[in-house]
């Protein structure tokens, strides 16, 4: 006699699951994938994330978050 605690009893399917039913499942998971959501900044018109301060200028609605490191302060620099 077999006792719970000796092994673990795990699920199996009871049938093979075909390729259309396969290929159906990745279909619905591939076509659920977008690229990320863009928007453009309210201060300085750049392409940005969703939810995310603007790699260019620092802003997140209309505040600045972040300070910016202008290109031309890095060709001095060096």
């Amino acid at each position: 006699m077999f006792f719970a605690s000796d092994f673990y009893i795990m699920a199996t399917p009871k049938r093979k699951v075909s390729h259309a039913r396969t290929s159906q499942r990745k279909a619905h998971w591939l076509g659920a994938l977008s690229a990320p959501e863009t928007m453009t900044c309210t201060n300085c018109g750049e392409i940005t994330l969703l939810h995310h301060a603007c790699p260019s200028c620092g802003y997140y609605r209309k505040r600045q978050v972040v300070k910016v490191k202008s290109a031309s302060s890095d060709e001095a620099a060096s």
